[in-house]
């Protein structure tokens, strides 16, 4: 599975580096580092929208899809990612 941090002009000024930072510390806690992998994405297209994080392979309905298991996750910063990653992205992971 494969996590993409946008880090366009204006998802690097809205914190999307301590979205990235908060997630390697998260897919570490939660002992996925062998089954997530995390980018840095050029602009999403969502500017206005917050840091977006797009994670790929994934089937959860509860987020917007974007076809073939991918999903995005909008207005993510460093206070709420943790509870993002556990209630949407985590429990889909493959294991």
């Amino acid at each position: 599975m494969i996590l993409k941090v946008c880090v366009g002009s204006s998802c690097h000024l809205k914190g999307s580096y301590d979205v990235i930072e908060a997630l390697k510390d998260i897919i570490k806690k939660c002992d996925v580092e062998d089954l997530v992998e995390l980018r840095a994405s050029f602009c999403l297209g969502f500017c206005a929208q917050g840091v977006t994080v797009k994670a790929e392979g994934l089937d959860n309905p509860a987020v917007e899809k974007l076809g073939n298991g991918d999903m995005l996750l909008h207005n993510v910063n460093s206070e709420n990612v943790e509870e993002l990653f556990l209630r949407d992205i985590y429990p889909f992971i493959k294991k």
